[in-house]
């Protein structure tokens, strides 16, 4: 985001960034694959996840959501690509824009959210699996638990449901949507720190490090114990889901934090770093497929029996079982 106060013109860091022709493309091209790979990967997952996968437990719940979340980031993402082809140029309206931003960070947010209750779920199943599985809500706390989570991510944006988020560039000629923000989005300085702070600390920072609580956790009680494949396999996924967490969001919402203490009372800017790993965070929505899914060996076993590409034997069906009962909590 870039703040801006009432004043006609923009600054030249601002100007720069909507004539660069070559970061509006690769960052269109990027939305392109992303957006492509989304629907195919997380289309089948959620095909697979709502037909295919039974019982419906907790994390089967949390990843329904995540998916979710995922595919409207993907029904979102042409029209931003639109817009950046059109050379930041917004021509569906005011709501439409406030609509559209709300989706995207949204999505975000919520996916944050959710792989913080994957990774309690884990956690929970692996350290505590005789009282986990004794309890008997635990569907109704993981629907409840999701419910939860769009409503603090809604009330945390609220104010991007209830402002006016284009902006017309008289310089250009164009109508910018979430690029340009009025100062006067929000009532005072306290306001706007109050907003970021929910959305970087809230939203960001604390789901972060309970993700990471709950996996260091897990790898360090799974790698002391016997070595079998299984816990090898258990521990390299929850490694990979916390690479993909550091590198998809945290660059954007300290570079998010960063470029707003900068603007708000240094008037310097960060915005293109900023502009960049927002694109790049949209990564993680086509990554969620192969993290929770195609890098587990069961879960290819699972689409190799559906396809009738390669038939199981009773022994491969048992071992199968017994791992999900495991791992899937």
């Amino acid at each position: 985001m870039t703040g801006n106060s009432s004043k006609l013109h923009l600054d030249n860091a601002t100007l720069s960034l909507f004539r660069d022709v070559n970061t509006s493309t690769v960052i269109s091209v990027i939305y392109m694959l992303v957006t492509i790979i989304n629907w195919v990967g997380n289309g089948l997952s959620m095909w697979l996840l709502l037909f295919r996968t039974s019982p419906k437990t907790p994390s089967i719940i949390f990843m329904i959501n995540l998916t979710l979340t995922d595919l409207a980031l993907g029904s979102a993402l042409p029209f931003q690509i639109d817009y950046q082809l059109q050379g930041y140029n917004w021509r569906l309206g005011s709501n439409m824009c406030s609509f559209m931003t709300l989706v995207f960070y949204g999505n975000m947010y919520c996916s944050i959210l959710t792989m913080m209750a994957i990774g309690i779920d884990r956690y929970l199943g692996i350290m505590k699996p005789m009282r986990f599985r004794k309890s008997k809500k635990r569907k109704s706390v993981a629907v409840i638990s999701c419910l939860l989570m769009w409503g603090l991510v809604l009330g945390v944006l609220y104010p991007l449901m209830t402002t006016d988020l284009t902006y017309k560039v008289p310089e250009l000629q164009i109508t910018t949507c979430f690029d340009v923000l009025k100062l006067s989005m929000l009532p005072s300085v306290g306001a706007w720190a109050a907003f970021l702070f929910s959305m970087v600390f809230l939203l960001f920072l604390f789901p972060f490090c309970v993700t990471m609580f709950c996996y260091v956790s897990v790898i360090y009680k799974l790698s002391s114990d016997s070595k079998t494949v299984q816990k090898g396999r258990a521990i390299r996924l929850a490694v990979v889901v916390l690479l993909v967490f550091v590198l998809c969001f945290a660059p954007n919402n300290i570079l998010l934090l960063a470029h707003s203490v900068l603007r708000l009372f240094y008037g310097k800017s960060l915005y293109m770093a900023y502009k960049l790993s927002l694109c790049f965070s949209c990564l993680n929505s086509c990554l969620d497929p192969f993290i929770y899914y195609f890098a587990s060996k069961d879960f290819r076993q699972k689409l190799r029996e559906i396809m009738n590409i390669q038939s199981l034997s009773s022994a491969d069906s048992i071992r199968m079982e017994n791992k999900e009962t495991l791992y899937s909590g």
